[in-house]
């Protein structure tokens, strides 16, 4: 039985190696398959979970993350990206590519954002928009722009097809991009 979070932070307080281990054995699978759907290559999703553990015990303490997970899959999401633009400065990652060009229109580019809105708050904001939404229609999102999954992947763990998953998202990201220009968000 896996251990629980405060007891592997606690783990990670005392130095101990074990830390790695019990975080390892309780979301290696979940960190794995962040990593893969991003970087859609098995070797280079193992590095950047590697390297997300010594980031992990890096920044443990004084960190005492609560969610653990969430915690973790960020840095493991961070590092892919990273290595996703290392690795594709020249040529295109359909899986990654097509899930970030499909957000496009509805935020804010880096520019903008960099100057009108401080990250922190569009996180605010998109949080808020996500609490709008029904919980299927809010996992599918978070399932397709954070955890990067495939439309079939989100149409087999909801039992419907491709296309209605892909219509429900293109509703979705209207949804948002009226709700950040509501909230006075420039896209």
């Amino acid at each position: 039985m896996p251990m629980d979070d405060s007891q592997i932070i606690d783990l990670f307080f005392e130095r101990s190696e074990q830390a790695i281990n019990e975080l390892s054995k309780k979301y290696g699978r979940v960190c794995k398959k962040v990593s893969q759907n991003i970087l859609n290559n098995a070797l280079d999703a193992e590095e950047c979970v590697n390297d997300a553990y010594l980031g992990t015990w890096n920044s443990i303490p004084p960190q005492r993350p609560n969610p653990l997970l969430t915690y973790v899959c960020r840095i493991v999401r961070n590092l892919s990206i990273k290595k996703y633009h290392a690795n594709t400065a020249v040529k295109r990652n359909s899986f990654y590519d097509v899930s970030l060009e499909e957000l496009e229109d509805c935020l804010p580019s880096s520019d903008t954002a960099n100057k009108e809105l401080d990250a922190r708050e569009l996180a605010k904001i998109i949080d808020a928009f996500l609490d709008t939404l029904g919980r299927d229609n809010r996992v599918m999102f978070v399932r397709r722009y954070w955890f990067s999954d495939p439309l079939s992947e989100i149409a087999k763990m909801f039992g419907i097809t491709e296309h209605n998953v892909s219509v429900r998202l293109s509703r979705i990201r209207a949804k948002m991009k009226k709700y950040l220009e509501e909230e006075g968000v420039s896209l």
